[in-house]
């Protein structure tokens, strides 16, 4: 499995066609190139994650400017231009070369620290610095051929670890001892280990919790939180004790080839309440009647709506997707980020092929726990195709 994930290549073609696209939406903003610097965007642009920058002119061949490992780069990306450079003046010569000291470039100003943005600003002069940020990210947001390959391959592992939990799940573990297992389980089998998120500040850890800390509240954006290790780390599994008849929270997902396929499912040592049984029969009805519903060129915020409106006609509103702080959406954008677009959540977003995103109905209980599911889904021209096809029931060992 090492030999195999390290001979993986991003294909030419797919990296060339990705930068047509992103020319395109550059010469229709009427700049002359982008110089992309944040680790996943310089992965899907390029295929290679070391220590490099990567100018994309409006028109001709991209250059991809190493500082560390030159030699890595080389076995990483299939792009015809890649030269070593030293630091910030070579790039900034590299640049005047091609522009002439003429024109708009674009940077991700989502990503980028303050202090770096000002440095490569006051490097780029005179050329005017605007934000390409959004077009990368609506780019990024229709996922090609490949990369619905990846992110199947990414739900297949993903499904082995969810098959091998009635192994490993015992009464008395503690829910770091399960975590610890499952990432073992999976790291084996090629996981790069956490997702990568873009929001600043999202860290991000598994979600493997039970009862009532699947219901403790963190700064996390979902809608379950989890006491952590403690306040360095305040989120995901702690030193809580696994028992009977509680839910017990899985949202953890491989991470093959930088793609990750989100899935959630519920188990239980024994039967859980009627209550909260009821509850996650809601959430699979919420998931059948948008699953129903969607379709290229429908608004996303109808899903939001029309999840909204089943929770409150079964008297769990209060509970859905959060309690007190709710998240504000039900569904997300995923690939080699965990945070993409689409957004499927109040505002308005026209679902389009080639969208990837996970859906994920859930109720907390605050005391009691968490119940609902996660599933990952690739939209097509001809309807929704689910990635992710384990029995979504609470499974009761």
């Amino acid at each position: 499995m090492v030999e195999k994930n390290q001979s993986f290549r991003i294909p030419r073609k797919e990296l060339y066609e990705r930068i047509e696209r992103f020319q395109k939406r550059l010469s229709q903003a009427g700049l002359q190139g982008a110089l992309i610097l944040q680790k996943t965007d310089l992965y899907y642009f390029s295929g290679t994650c070391q220590d490099a920058a990567l100018f994309i002119p409006a028109q001709g061949e991209p250059l991809l400017m190493v500082r560390k490992s030159f030699e890595r780069s080389l076995e990483d990306s299939s792009l015809d231009r890649i030269t070593a450079v030293r630091g910030i003046q070579d790039i900034r010569g590299n640049i005047a070369g091609m522009l002439k000291d003429k024109g708009r470039i674009g940077l991700e100003f989502d990503v980028l620290p303050v202090n770096l943005f000002f440095r490569y600003k006051e490097m780029l002069e005179p050329l005017e610095v605007v934000d390409v940020s959004g077009i990368i990210r609506e780019i990024r947001m229709i996922k090609s051929t490949h990369e619905i390959e990846c992110l199947k391959e990414a739900a297949r592992v993903t499904s082995e670890m969810f098959l091998e939990i009635p192994n490993l799940l015992k009464e008395g573990m503690t829910e770091i001892e399960l975590s610890g297992k499952l990432e073992l389980f999976l790291r084996i089998r090629g996981n790069q280990g956490l997702p990568r998120v873009r929001a600043f500040n999202q860290e991000l850890s598994v979600q493997i919790l039970s009862g009532w800390n699947s219901a403790r509240p963190s700064f996390f954006n979902g809608p379950t939180g989890g006491s952590g290790l403690g306040p360095f780390f305040p989120q995901g599994p702690g030193f809580k004790t696994i028992g009977r008849h509680e839910p017990i929270l899985i949202d953890y997902s491989a991470v093959i080839n930088g793609y990750v396929a989100d899935n959630t499912r519920i188990f239980s040592i024994g039967s859980l309440s009627d209550k909260l049984t009821a509850a996650h029969n809601t959430a699979l009805e919420i998931k059948r009647r948008l699953i129903q519903r969607i379709k290229p060129g429908l608004d996303g915020r109808e899903l939001y709506l029309t999840a909204l409106s089943i929770a409150e006609e079964s008297g769990l509103a209060d509970y859905f997707m959060g309690y007190g702080k709710k998240v504000n959406f039900i569904g997300h954008g995923i690939g080699l980020e965990l945070d993409e677009m689409p957004i499927i959540a109040k505002k308005h977003q026209i679902l389009q092929p080639g969208m990837v995103f996970a859906l994920e109905p859930k109720f907390i209980f605050p005391g009691e726990g968490t119940v609902g599911i996660e599933d990952t889904f690739v939209l097509t021209e001809s309807g929704l195709e689910q990635l992710t096809t384990l029995d979504d029931a609470v499974q009761i060992l």
